[in-house]
Formats: structure tokens, sequence, C-alpha cells
């Protein structure tokens, strides 16, 4: 969940250290590019290693089915409304601002939609917190009060990242992505350490469970803290104000509703097949189906998402001047890159998938008999892994056109189609 960075402010285009927004060097991009690519790799690998820990204590049979529904739920709401999805948003407006001068009018924008998404997500936490002994019971049936629990310690995520979405949009806009790349690198981190440290010295599965999910929670909080010094020094600052009649804050929640059902989708999926495959498949392919998700989100995360983040808000600049040459061609490269990535790795995934998967998980409580279900669920993904990585390209390329309703259209029509093929 970040982005990543170099710092930069205004000056003369031809020192490309001191180049103001909007006139970076295909070089500095690329540049910034391959730190993004590294710090994601990082994150990714470590997200990969908090996995494998959590498999060695857990596996993927049993009560840890009841936890990855309950935090699929949060994070489904998350990808929705908040981080990514509101950053996508809220950047081609913040850009237009920035590139018509209207410096002070753009942050001010900002603080609004900070605080109007602190205090939207929060009411929405408390009120799910309240409602989750009937909201979560029908998605999963079994271990319901360990599900209930789970999932409203769980949930107060969904606010914290609506914040984060403000800032790293913020930072990204000003070719700053490094930093926000490496708060993932920070997440896992805390996680990781939740769970070594933790739960050997709690008793009982549930128990061991809860350390997990209060360690997601840590780290969710340091994830969202450390971007905000790097706020400093731009030409603007975060205030204490909400002006929602601000067209501008408007344009972003009008823009919301495509960008977070084009971008969240994929999310939405996830939840289903688990929904599905805990109701009629098994009780414990939720586990299994997001045990092949985390290996399949490494080249995913590391190419597709470190290249769009990237290139993004260089769309939103090309669109704002209405540059279609520099904008077909940004568009163009970031295609080729990620199909001359995603290709290779697709196939490497799928035909190696039963060894990636013993050699990642096969440890503790993961036995060799789940091995063989995981890898299945990992070919499987694997056949869209380059298919996903170019419609993320493309659903950045028209969120930097403000044009979201086809990439929307698309995606609800996959996700129809998913779920048909589930019930099948």
């Amino acid at each position: 969940m970040a982005d990543d960075a170099t710092t930069s402010g205004p000056g003369d285009a031809a020192d490309p250290a001191a180049a103001p927004v909007g006139e970076r060097p295909a070089r500095r991009l690329a540049v910034s590019t391959a730190i993004f690519s590294l710090a994601t790799a990082v994150s990714r690998v470590l997200g990969l290693v908090r996995e494998v820990v959590a498999k060695n204590y857990f596996g993927v049979r049993g009560p840890v089915n009841a936890f990855e529904i309950a935090f699929l739920v949060p994070n489904t709401i998350r990808a929705l409304v908040a981080d990514a999805a509101l950053s996508s948003a809220f950047v081609p407006v913040f850009s237009d601002l920035i590139e018509k001068g209207e410096r002070r009018r753009a942050w001010r924008v900002a603080s609004t939609l900070f605080w109007l998404t602190l205090l939207g997500l929060g009411a929405t936490t408390a009120l799910f917190v309240l409602l989750a002994p009937w909201l979560m019971p029908p998605l999963y049936p079994h271990y319901h009060p360990l599900l209930i629990g789970l999932s409203q310690l769980l949930f107060p995520i969904v606010a914290l990242l609506g914040v984060s979405g403000i800032v790293v949009g913020i930072l990204n806009t000003y070719d700053e992505f490094s930093i926000p790349a490496l708060t993932p690198v920070a997440w896992n981190l805390v996680i990781i350490a939740g769970l070594v440290f933790g739960i050997p010295h709690v008793h009982g599965t549930d128990h061991k469970l809860y350390v997990y999910a209060g360690s997601i929670l840590a780290g969710t909080i340091v994830q969202v803290l450390l971007p905000i010094p790097w706020l400093r020094g731009r030409d603007g600052r975060l205030q204490a104000v909400i002006d929602w009649r601000d067209p501008a804050v408007k344009q972003v929640f009008r823009l919301m509703l495509p960008v977070t059902l084009g971008l969240g989708l994929i999310n939405i999926n996830a939840l289903i097949d688990g929904v599905i495959g805990g109701w009629l498949v098994s009780p414990d392919a939720p586990a299994s189906i997001n045990a092949a998700f985390r290996i399949y989100m490494l080249p995913q995360g590391v190419f597709s998402v470190a290249i769009a983040t990237v290139l993004f808000p260089s769309l939103a600049r090309f669109a704002s001047r209405s540059d279609l040459t520099g904008f077909r061609d940004t568009t163009n490269l970031g295609l080729r890159q990620i199909s001359f990535l995603l290709v290779p790795a697709s196939i490497v995934t799928a035909v190696l998938a039963e060894p990636f998967t013993r050699l990642i998980y096969q440890r503790g409580a993961f036995t060799p008999n789940q091995t063989p279900i995981v890898a299945a669920c990992l070919a499987a993904l694997t056949l869209g892994l380059t298919f996903n990585g170019t419609m993320l390209m493309l659903n950045r390329a028209f969120f930097s056109l403000q044009e979201n309703w086809i990439p929307t259209a698309v995606a609800l029509a996959n996700l129809f189609f998913n779920a048909l093929l589930d019930l099948n």
C-alpha cells in the first residue's frame, strides 16, 4: 500500500534537481520508477515474509480462515474509499490547481479532503463496529465470535488509510515517491515483529490471531504517520479547515465513485472468491486463496503498480496541459514496460507454481498436503497477471483525463464475470 520518491524544489527546468513540478526530464522519471520499483520490491518481499511467518504459525486450515475474511472486509472497503483510490481521484484535481498557479487553493482543497475523509471514515468505522455482529456472520459460516471480534479490531485501518491517501497524493504530485513507497516496508516490519515476539507469549489459536490483527493495526498507524514529516518544505501545508463548497472538492468526490470501483474491484473479487469459496468449496478456501494471492501480488506490485504509480502524476500534468503527444507516449511507455516484465513473470510463475508454493510456505503449520491446493490457486491467478497489469496502467491513464467511467464499466463487467465463474 505505498509509493516512492525523490525530493525537489522550484527552479530552472535545465537543472533536474531544481526543476519545477511538471517539468521533470524523462531521465528523472526513469530514476523515480527504478527507486519506486526497488522500494516496492522490498515491501512485497517483506509482505511475502510476513505471510510465510503467519502461515508457519497458522497454516491455511481452521480459524485462520475467519481472520482472512475479517481482514478482507476492511481491506476491500479501504480499496474502495481510501488509500490509492482516494489518491487517484485527488491527484488530477490537485495537480490541475498547481499547474494553474492556484497553489493556495490547492492546499485548502487538500486540507478539506483530509478532514472530511477522517470524519467520514471515522464515523463509518464506529458504525461498522456496532453492526459487525449482524454484518459478518452471513459472509462466512464458521467461527462467528472470532470473525466478529477480529473484524471490529481491524476495521479502523479504513479511516487511517483514508487520510494516508491524501498525504500520499500530495507527495506524488510533487514527484515524491520513495518515502511513501517505504511506508509498507515499515508496515510489514511491525507485523512481522508482532508475530515473532507476540505469538510465543499467548496461548490458543484465537488469542494468537488477535495478536496478528493487533499487529496489523499498529503497522497501519506507523504507515500513516511516517510520510507526514515530508510534507514540510512544500509550497503549502495542511490546515484545520473544511471548505466543502469549493468546486474542486466536489470534483474529487465526483471522480471518486468510478475511481474507487475501477481500482477496488480486484479486492472485491478477492472478497467474493473468499466468501463463495468458504460457503461452497471448503471452510479452508479463504486462506488458501489468500496465500496464492500474496505470491501473485509480488510481480504485480513490483512491476505494474510501480510503473503506473510513478507515471500517473506525469499523465495528470500532460492531461491538464492538453499535451496529447506527451500523454500518449507516456502511456505507451508504461504499457510496453509492463508487458515486457509481466509476460515472462506470468509464464514462470504458472509453470513453477507448486515448487514456488512449497519453497515459500511449506513449514510449521503449513503441511505438505496444503501445498497442492495453494499452488493450483496460484496457477489460476497467474493467467491474469499481464492483463491486470495492463488494465492498471490504462485505468491510471483514464483517471488522469478525469474520464473515469470507461475503466469502471470494464471493471464491473469483470466483477460480474468473476462471480459467475465462482458460482459455476
